[in-house]
């Protein structure tokens, strides 16, 4: 009985393995075809055009630049580009200076990671800089000379980045991704807190709190993702124009940020609010209400941001612009059965949140606030 429980456990670990690494290598195809690419093209222009034996250096230097991994963004490959090539560079010139051997190799390899770390505090670019120097060093001069072996690392390089300004992706898919996980989230405090009021269970407001807080990971993610996203869209010409996108999600962004963190402060109040029992029952379920319309809202939004063509975009943010219309209008405390200082403050936490994510929208601040009605 052990030895088969044992042989099915294993089994059905290979088989996780298996279709985690097929999804993996699915996933990935697009990169391992253009890295493949980059690197027989630079091998073709070392070897044919600049007439270079075994340019073995132009496909590495090619292949390194590229590289494996979601920051693989035009100043990458830069970096790494250049550690590749001056590290060849310099390997070059120590071994006519120095010559070949195992004390010269330490030498160079010494001086190359002292030159790197001096330049650039990227490990990535120390890294590169200090492989290519120490190969350069150990593998055989060929005919040319050693410095070709400098040239073919320009090349390389050069064919990297040429390749990926060429054949980008697609800049906008990781900012979509993790700002269309951030408003899931934020709708699922929302809900969190809407059913915390109605239960009056002051426990699911403090989870709500929870959620909203394990969420600035993706807060801080955002910016990043959307500065290289604007990076590949102003030099890649095949994603040119996907500028105004770009500007569209900055500003999505910037405004749902400010929402997460009005509700975090907003599911701190409720515990406040459900604990000193400050809500009517007709108060209660009004605003259980409304926080659930809210999610919903927040979750049409969500919606609009991964749409990626216009036609799709626009219907989805007019819904969004809707639902969130509806529920600010709705944002005084008379209308939605609240009196007393912690009730009323609970509903006055609401109202910039709910402007905050029609600014998410592209309603002006001006307009956003107009909505809401008079105290």
């Amino acid at each position: 009985m052990g030895v088969k429980s044992s042989i099915a456990t294993s089994w059905g670990f290979i088989k996780r393995r298996n279709r985690v690494g097929m999804r993996r290598a699915q996933t990935s195809m697009p990169k391992i075809i253009q890295m493949t690419l980059c690197a027989i093209l630079a091998y073709w222009i070392a070897e044919r055009v600049l007439g270079h034996e075994d340019p073995i250096f132009a496909a590495t230097s090619a292949l390194l630049a590229l590289g494996f991994g979601t920051q693989t963004t035009l100043r990458r490959t830069m970096e790494v580009a250049i550690g590749c090539t001056l590290g060849v560079a310099v390997g070059d010139l120590m071994l006519t200076v120095l010559g070949t051997g195992l004390w010269q190799a330490a030498t160079v390899l010494f001086l190359s990671l002292t030159i790197a770390r001096y330049l650039d505090s990227g490990p990535i670019f120390t890294t590169q800089l200090g492989l290519q120097s120490l190969l350069v060093v150990l593998l055989p001069i060929g005919e040319a000379g050693p410095f070709a072996r400098s040239l073919d690392a320009v090349v390389g390089s050069v064919c990297a980045l040429l390749i990926l300004m060429i054949l980008p992706r697609d800049p906008r898919r990781t900012p979509m991704a993790d700002l269309g996980k951030l408003l899931n989230e934020l709708s699922g405090v929302l809900q969190d807190c809407g059913r915390a009021v109605s239960t009056s269970d002051s426990r699911l407001a403090f989870h709500a709190l929870i959620r909203a807080r394990a969420t600035q990971p993706l807060m801080d993610a955002l910016p990043g993702a959307l500065d290289l996203a604007r990076e590949v869209a102003t030099l890649a010409p095949a994603h040119r124009r996907h500028r105004s996108d770009i500007g569209r999600l900055v500003v999505t962004a910037e405004k749902t940020d400010l929402a997460v963190r009005n509700a975090r402060v907003l599911a701190r109040r409720l515990t406040t609010v459900i604990d000193n029992a400050a809500l009517s029952d007709r108060g209660v379920e009004t605003v259980a209400g409304l926080l659930t319309e809210l999610a919903e809202a927040v979750d049409a939004l969500g919606h609009a941001v991964l749409e990626p063509t216009e036609s799709g975009y626009s219907r989805a943010i007019s819904r969004a612009k809707r639902e969130l219309s509806d529920c600010a209008a709705r944002l005084d405390p008379r209308s939605l059965h609240v009196s007393g200082l912690q009730g009323e403050g609970m509903v006055l936490l609401l109202r910039p949140l709910v402007v905050d994510l029609l600014e998410a929208t592209g309603t002006l601040h001006e307009d956003a606030a107009a909505l809401l009605p008079r105290l």
